[in-house]
Protein backbone atom coordinates (compact mmCIF):
# COMPACT_ATOMS: atom_id res chain seq x y z
CA UNK A 1 0.00 0.00 0.00
CA UNK A 2 1.84 3.16 -0.77
CA UNK A 3 2.20 5.73 2.04
CA UNK A 4 -0.33 8.47 2.08
CA UNK A 5 0.80 12.28 1.07
CA UNK A 6 0.66 14.92 3.34
CA UNK A 7 -2.02 17.82 2.81
CA UNK A 8 1.62 20.04 1.87
CA UNK A 9 2.42 17.76 -0.61
CA UNK A 10 -1.03 17.25 -2.02
CA UNK A 11 -1.40 20.92 -2.78
CA UNK A 12 2.17 21.75 -2.91
CA UNK A 13 1.67 22.17 -7.28
CA UNK A 14 -1.29 24.12 -7.30
CA UNK A 15 -0.76 26.69 -4.29
CA UNK A 16 0.85 30.28 -5.51
CA UNK A 17 1.98 33.31 -3.56
CA UNK A 18 0.04 36.56 -3.54
CA UNK A 19 3.00 37.99 -5.95
CA UNK A 20 2.40 35.00 -8.19
CA UNK A 21 -1.41 35.95 -8.18
CA UNK A 22 -0.02 38.65 -8.99
CA UNK A 23 2.47 38.22 -11.61
CA UNK A 24 -0.51 36.00 -13.06
CA UNK A 25 -2.81 38.86 -13.18
CA UNK A 26 -0.52 41.11 -14.98
CA UNK A 27 0.24 38.62 -17.83
CA UNK A 28 -3.80 37.65 -17.94
CA UNK A 29 -4.54 41.41 -18.47
CA UNK A 30 -1.79 41.83 -20.76
CA UNK A 31 -2.79 39.31 -23.20
CA UNK A 32 -6.61 40.18 -22.87
CA UNK A 33 -5.39 43.90 -24.07
CA UNK A 34 -3.48 42.23 -26.61
CA UNK A 35 -6.62 40.43 -27.86
CA UNK A 36 -8.55 43.45 -27.90
CA UNK A 37 -6.53 45.60 -29.75
CA UNK A 38 -6.53 43.14 -32.61
CA UNK A 39 -10.00 43.01 -32.40
CA UNK A 40 -10.21 46.59 -32.41
CA UNK A 41 -7.74 46.69 -35.71
CA UNK A 42 -10.64 44.06 -37.39
CA UNK A 43 -13.41 46.51 -36.22
CA UNK A 44 -11.90 49.23 -37.77
CA UNK A 45 -13.14 47.69 -41.14
CA UNK A 46 -16.72 46.77 -40.24
CA UNK A 47 -17.01 50.23 -38.31
CA UNK A 48 -19.27 51.97 -40.98
CA UNK A 49 -21.47 48.97 -40.93
CA UNK A 50 -21.78 48.85 -37.11
CA UNK A 51 -22.61 52.38 -37.43
CA UNK A 52 -25.81 52.08 -39.51
CA UNK A 53 -26.53 49.06 -37.49
CA UNK A 54 -26.97 50.49 -34.30
CA UNK A 55 -29.31 53.12 -35.51
CA UNK A 56 -31.51 50.83 -37.33
CA UNK A 57 -33.44 50.49 -34.23
CA UNK A 58 -33.55 54.40 -33.44
CA UNK A 59 -34.98 54.83 -37.35
CA UNK A 60 -37.45 52.79 -37.07
CA UNK A 61 -38.40 53.79 -33.72
CA UNK A 62 -38.30 57.53 -34.73
CA UNK A 63 -40.55 56.25 -38.04
CA UNK A 64 -43.28 54.36 -35.68
CA UNK A 65 -43.75 57.77 -33.95
CA UNK A 66 -43.65 60.54 -36.80
CA UNK A 67 -46.06 58.20 -38.74
CA UNK A 68 -48.63 58.07 -35.96
CA UNK A 69 -47.77 61.72 -35.23
CA UNK A 70 -48.92 62.63 -38.58
CA UNK A 71 -51.58 60.32 -39.45
CA UNK A 72 -53.20 61.38 -35.91
CA UNK A 73 -52.85 65.16 -37.33
CA UNK A 74 -54.22 64.51 -41.06
CA UNK A 75 -56.89 62.73 -39.91
CA UNK A 76 -57.99 65.31 -37.52
CA UNK A 77 -57.69 67.87 -40.02
CA UNK A 78 -59.87 65.32 -42.49
CA UNK A 79 -62.47 64.85 -39.85
CA UNK A 80 -62.38 68.58 -39.30
CA UNK A 81 -63.21 69.70 -42.73
CA UNK A 82 -65.74 66.85 -43.33
CA UNK A 83 -67.48 68.19 -40.43
CA UNK A 84 -67.41 71.41 -42.04
CA UNK A 85 -68.67 70.43 -45.51
CA UNK A 86 -65.48 71.17 -46.81
CA UNK A 87 -64.83 68.58 -49.84
CA UNK A 88 -62.09 65.67 -49.56
CA UNK A 89 -59.85 64.43 -52.16
CA UNK A 90 -61.68 61.81 -54.37
CA UNK A 91 -59.88 59.00 -55.28
CA UNK A 92 -57.59 58.41 -52.35
CA UNK A 93 -57.47 56.46 -49.13
CA UNK A 94 -57.58 60.39 -47.71
CA UNK A 95 -61.50 60.60 -48.95
CA UNK A 96 -62.15 58.32 -45.33
CA UNK A 97 -60.16 60.09 -42.60
CA UNK A 98 -60.32 56.47 -40.83
CA UNK A 99 -58.28 55.10 -43.46
CA UNK A 100 -55.49 57.86 -43.25
CA UNK A 101 -53.41 55.96 -40.30
CA UNK A 102 -53.46 52.52 -42.45
CA UNK A 103 -51.97 54.93 -45.93
CA UNK A 104 -49.14 56.09 -43.89
CA UNK A 105 -47.74 53.62 -42.47
CA UNK A 106 -48.27 50.75 -45.39
CA UNK A 107 -47.10 53.86 -47.99
CA UNK A 108 -44.67 54.94 -45.20
CA UNK A 109 -44.70 58.14 -46.34
CA UNK A 110 -45.09 61.57 -43.70
CA UNK A 111 -47.57 64.48 -44.69
CA UNK A 112 -47.04 68.44 -43.83
CA UNK A 113 -50.19 70.51 -43.68
CA UNK A 114 -49.26 74.12 -45.66
CA UNK A 115 -51.30 77.24 -46.38
CA UNK A 116 -51.28 78.60 -49.59
CA UNK A 117 -53.52 81.54 -51.47
CA UNK A 118 -55.73 79.83 -54.21
CA UNK A 119 -55.85 83.69 -55.84
CA UNK A 120 -52.07 83.65 -56.34
CA UNK A 121 -51.79 80.64 -57.40
CA UNK A 122 -54.06 80.76 -60.02
CA UNK A 123 -52.72 84.06 -61.51
CA UNK A 124 -49.59 82.26 -61.45
CA UNK A 125 -50.65 79.21 -63.39
CA UNK A 126 -53.13 81.53 -65.54
CA UNK A 127 -50.07 83.35 -66.70
CA UNK A 128 -47.08 80.79 -67.13
CA UNK A 129 -50.11 78.57 -69.28
CA UNK A 130 -52.63 80.93 -71.03
CA UNK A 131 -53.25 78.43 -73.53
CA UNK A 132 -54.66 76.16 -71.44
CA UNK A 133 -56.28 78.26 -68.93
CA UNK A 134 -58.02 80.81 -71.64
CA UNK A 135 -61.24 80.08 -70.05
CA UNK A 136 -60.50 80.71 -66.52
CA UNK A 137 -61.42 83.74 -65.32
CA UNK A 138 -59.39 85.34 -62.79
CA UNK A 139 -60.71 86.78 -59.65
CA UNK A 140 -60.90 90.80 -59.14
CA UNK A 141 -57.33 91.96 -57.68
CA UNK A 142 -57.78 92.46 -53.84
CA UNK A 143 -57.04 95.41 -52.41
CA UNK A 144 -53.30 96.42 -51.93
CA UNK A 145 -54.15 97.75 -48.54
CA UNK A 146 -56.15 94.49 -47.05
CA UNK A 147 -54.32 91.74 -45.51
CA UNK A 148 -54.74 88.35 -46.62
CA UNK A 149 -56.69 86.72 -43.35
CA UNK A 150 -56.53 82.85 -42.34
CA UNK A 151 -60.19 82.14 -43.86
CA UNK A 152 -58.55 83.14 -47.38
CA UNK A 153 -55.74 80.61 -47.48
CA UNK A 154 -56.20 77.21 -48.51
CA UNK A 155 -54.64 73.96 -46.39
CA UNK A 156 -53.21 71.46 -48.77
CA UNK A 157 -51.08 68.29 -47.75
CA UNK A 158 -47.16 68.31 -49.08
CA UNK A 159 -46.04 64.45 -48.78
CA UNK A 160 -42.46 63.00 -48.54
CA UNK A 161 -41.23 59.04 -47.80
CA UNK A 162 -40.79 58.84 -44.02
CA UNK A 163 -36.93 57.71 -44.91
CA UNK A 164 -36.21 61.45 -46.43
CA UNK A 165 -37.12 62.88 -43.51
CA UNK A 166 -34.78 64.51 -41.18
CA UNK A 167 -36.51 63.92 -38.06
CA UNK A 168 -35.93 59.99 -38.65
CA UNK A 169 -32.29 60.36 -38.15
CA UNK A 170 -29.69 60.47 -35.77
CA UNK A 171 -27.57 63.79 -35.70
CA UNK A 172 -24.27 65.03 -34.56
CA UNK A 173 -23.54 68.50 -33.91
CA UNK A 174 -19.81 69.26 -34.12
CA UNK A 175 -17.27 68.07 -36.87
CA UNK A 176 -15.49 65.89 -34.96
CA UNK A 177 -18.40 63.58 -33.43
CA UNK A 178 -18.92 61.59 -36.17
CA UNK A 179 -15.29 60.33 -36.05
CA UNK A 180 -15.66 59.79 -32.42
CA UNK A 181 -18.57 57.38 -33.45
CA UNK A 182 -16.73 55.48 -35.55
CA UNK A 183 -13.95 54.74 -32.80
CA UNK A 184 -16.67 53.95 -30.66
CA UNK A 185 -18.63 51.09 -33.45
CA UNK A 186 -15.22 49.72 -33.81
CA UNK A 187 -14.20 49.53 -30.43
CA UNK A 188 -17.26 47.78 -29.88
CA UNK A 189 -17.04 45.26 -32.70
CA UNK A 190 -13.52 44.27 -31.10
CA UNK A 191 -14.92 43.57 -27.46
CA UNK A 192 -17.12 41.39 -29.22
CA UNK A 193 -14.60 39.82 -31.76
CA UNK A 194 -12.16 39.39 -28.68
CA UNK A 195 -14.36 38.29 -25.57
CA UNK A 196 -13.99 34.66 -25.90
CA UNK A 197 -10.22 34.95 -25.65
CA UNK A 198 -10.44 37.64 -22.55
CA UNK A 199 -13.38 35.19 -21.22
CA UNK A 200 -10.30 32.38 -21.47
CA UNK A 201 -7.59 34.43 -19.81
CA UNK A 202 -10.04 35.57 -17.10
CA UNK A 203 -11.17 32.07 -16.41
CA UNK A 204 -7.00 31.06 -16.90
CA UNK A 205 -6.10 33.67 -13.92
CA UNK A 206 -8.95 32.20 -11.88
CA UNK A 207 -7.76 28.43 -12.58
CA UNK A 208 -4.36 29.21 -11.50
CA UNK A 209 -5.92 29.51 -7.71
CA UNK A 210 -7.58 26.00 -7.88
CA UNK A 211 -6.68 23.10 -6.66
CA UNK A 212 -6.25 20.18 -9.34
CA UNK A 213 -9.79 18.28 -9.01
CA UNK A 214 -11.37 21.99 -9.44
CA UNK A 215 -10.03 23.24 -12.24
CA UNK A 216 -11.75 20.95 -14.96
CA UNK A 217 -14.65 23.35 -14.02
CA UNK A 218 -13.20 26.30 -15.69
CA UNK A 219 -13.39 24.02 -19.37
CA UNK A 220 -17.31 24.42 -18.28
CA UNK A 221 -17.62 27.52 -16.64
CA UNK A 222 -15.48 29.57 -19.51
CA UNK A 223 -18.11 28.89 -22.57
CA UNK A 224 -21.08 28.74 -20.23
CA UNK A 225 -20.12 32.43 -19.02
CA UNK A 226 -19.45 33.80 -22.40
CA UNK A 227 -22.66 31.96 -23.73
CA UNK A 228 -24.14 33.27 -21.16
CA UNK A 229 -22.65 37.40 -21.45
CA UNK A 230 -23.62 36.75 -25.48
CA UNK A 231 -26.80 35.78 -24.97
CA UNK A 232 -27.89 39.02 -22.82
CA UNK A 233 -26.18 41.67 -24.89
CA UNK A 234 -28.02 40.06 -28.00
CA UNK A 235 -31.57 40.02 -25.82
CA UNK A 236 -30.98 44.16 -25.22
CA UNK A 237 -30.16 44.33 -29.00
CA UNK A 238 -33.22 42.46 -30.78
CA UNK A 239 -36.03 42.39 -27.97
CA UNK A 240 -35.24 45.01 -25.57
CA UNK A 241 -34.61 48.15 -27.74
CA UNK A 242 -37.75 48.47 -29.85
CA UNK A 243 -40.05 48.27 -26.42
CA UNK A 244 -37.73 50.76 -24.18
CA UNK A 245 -37.80 53.20 -27.66
CA UNK A 246 -41.41 52.94 -27.82
CA UNK A 247 -42.30 53.83 -23.98
CA UNK A 248 -40.02 56.56 -24.15
CA UNK A 249 -41.32 57.93 -27.24
CA UNK A 250 -44.57 57.40 -26.23
CA UNK A 251 -43.96 59.75 -23.11
CA UNK A 252 -42.54 62.43 -25.48
CA UNK A 253 -45.81 62.51 -27.35
CA UNK A 254 -48.24 62.68 -24.07
CA UNK A 255 -46.40 65.44 -23.04
CA UNK A 256 -46.14 66.78 -26.92
CA UNK A 257 -42.17 67.05 -27.03
CA UNK A 258 -40.57 66.20 -30.43
CA UNK A 259 -36.92 64.25 -30.11
CA UNK A 260 -34.26 65.27 -31.69
CA UNK A 261 -31.91 62.50 -31.04
CA UNK A 262 -27.79 62.61 -30.81
CA UNK A 263 -25.73 60.03 -32.66
CA UNK A 264 -23.32 60.00 -29.45
CA UNK A 265 -26.30 59.81 -26.51
CA UNK A 266 -27.46 56.77 -28.50
CA UNK A 267 -24.29 55.08 -29.01
CA UNK A 268 -24.06 55.41 -24.98
CA UNK A 269 -27.26 53.88 -24.88
CA UNK A 270 -26.40 51.14 -26.81
CA UNK A 271 -23.23 50.30 -24.97
CA UNK A 272 -24.69 50.74 -21.84
CA UNK A 273 -27.71 48.41 -22.06
CA UNK A 274 -26.39 45.44 -23.65
CA UNK A 275 -23.15 45.48 -21.17
CA UNK A 276 -25.82 45.34 -18.44
CA UNK A 277 -27.67 43.11 -19.73
CA UNK A 278 -24.64 40.27 -20.73
CA UNK A 279 -22.83 40.90 -16.92
CA UNK A 280 -26.35 40.37 -15.32
CA UNK A 281 -26.76 36.99 -17.28
CA UNK A 282 -23.77 35.62 -15.20
CA UNK A 283 -26.49 34.91 -12.64
CA UNK A 284 -26.23 31.08 -12.60
CA UNK A 285 -22.33 31.31 -12.55
CA UNK A 286 -21.85 33.43 -9.29
CA UNK A 287 -24.65 31.13 -7.95
CA UNK A 288 -23.13 28.15 -8.27
CA UNK A 289 -19.73 29.39 -7.59
CA UNK A 290 -21.13 30.58 -4.00
CA UNK A 291 -22.75 27.10 -3.64
CA UNK A 292 -19.49 25.60 -4.27
CA UNK A 293 -17.12 27.70 -2.15
CA UNK A 294 -20.01 27.08 1.17
CA UNK A 295 -21.38 30.63 1.23
CA UNK A 296 -24.90 29.38 0.16
CA UNK A 297 -26.55 26.12 -0.61
CA UNK A 298 -29.64 25.60 -1.83
CA UNK A 299 -31.81 25.33 0.72
CA UNK A 300 -31.06 29.28 1.59
CA UNK A 301 -31.36 29.76 -2.10
CA UNK A 302 -34.85 28.40 -2.00
CA UNK A 303 -35.82 29.90 1.22
CA UNK A 304 -34.41 33.33 0.43
CA UNK A 305 -35.81 34.01 -3.18
CA UNK A 306 -38.27 36.06 -2.36
CA UNK A 307 -35.26 38.91 -1.59
CA UNK A 308 -33.44 37.04 -3.94
CA UNK A 309 -36.18 38.53 -6.38
CA UNK A 310 -36.44 42.24 -4.75
CA UNK A 311 -32.79 42.00 -5.20
CA UNK A 312 -32.42 41.15 -8.36
CA UNK A 313 -35.31 44.34 -9.05
CA UNK A 314 -32.98 46.59 -7.27
CA UNK A 315 -30.31 45.92 -9.74
CA UNK A 316 -32.11 45.84 -12.74
CA UNK A 317 -32.71 49.37 -11.92
CA UNK A 318 -29.66 50.28 -11.61
CA UNK A 319 -28.42 48.37 -15.00
CA UNK A 320 -31.28 49.88 -17.01
CA UNK A 321 -32.03 53.72 -17.76
CA UNK A 322 -34.57 55.07 -16.23
CA UNK A 323 -37.73 53.49 -17.25
CA UNK A 324 -39.86 51.02 -15.98
CA UNK A 325 -39.92 48.95 -19.40
CA UNK A 326 -36.14 48.07 -19.62
CA UNK A 327 -36.26 47.48 -16.13
CA UNK A 328 -38.64 44.61 -15.59
CA UNK A 329 -36.68 43.59 -19.62
CA UNK A 330 -33.87 42.54 -17.54
CA UNK A 331 -35.72 41.79 -14.31
CA UNK A 332 -37.88 38.56 -15.37
CA UNK A 333 -35.12 37.12 -17.67
CA UNK A 334 -32.91 37.07 -14.37
CA UNK A 335 -36.00 35.90 -12.22
CA UNK A 336 -35.64 32.91 -14.25
CA UNK A 337 -32.18 32.58 -14.47
CA UNK A 338 -32.12 32.72 -10.87
CA UNK A 339 -34.61 29.03 -10.44
CA UNK A 340 -31.88 28.28 -12.77
CA UNK A 341 -28.67 28.38 -11.01
CA UNK A 342 -30.61 26.28 -8.64
CA UNK A 343 -31.16 23.68 -10.67
CA UNK A 344 -27.58 23.93 -12.13
CA UNK A 345 -26.51 23.97 -8.16
CA UNK A 346 -28.33 20.75 -7.89
CA UNK A 347 -28.03 18.58 -10.88
CA UNK A 348 -24.55 19.80 -11.80
CA UNK A 349 -22.12 17.30 -9.77
CA UNK A 350 -19.87 18.45 -6.72
CA UNK A 351 -15.96 17.21 -7.47
CA UNK A 352 -15.18 14.64 -4.91
CA UNK A 353 -12.06 16.23 -3.09
CA UNK A 354 -9.44 14.30 -1.45
CA UNK A 355 -10.25 14.99 2.12
CA UNK A 356 -13.96 14.41 2.38
CA UNK A 357 -14.58 11.95 4.63
CA UNK A 358 -15.84 8.63 3.83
Amino acid sequence: MPPSRSDDNLFESSTMSFGEHLEELRTCLFKSLIGLVIGFGIGLFAGPWVVDAIQTPLQDALAKYYEGQSADRIGAMLIEQQEGGEPLPDGTALEDPQKVEEFIKKQHFLAQEVFVDPDTILRQLKKRYPDKLDDVSLPPPSDAESAISEDDLMPILLWHRTEDDPRVKAKSFNAHEAFTIYIKASLLVGALLSSPYIFYQIWTFVAAGLYPHEKKFVRIFAPFSLTLFLLGAAMAFFFVFEPVLNFLFGINKALGIDIDPRISEWLSFVLVLPLGFGVSFQLPLVMLFLERIGIFDISTYLSKFRVAILVIFIISMFLTPADPTSMFLMAIPLTILYFGGILLCKYMPKSRSPFDED
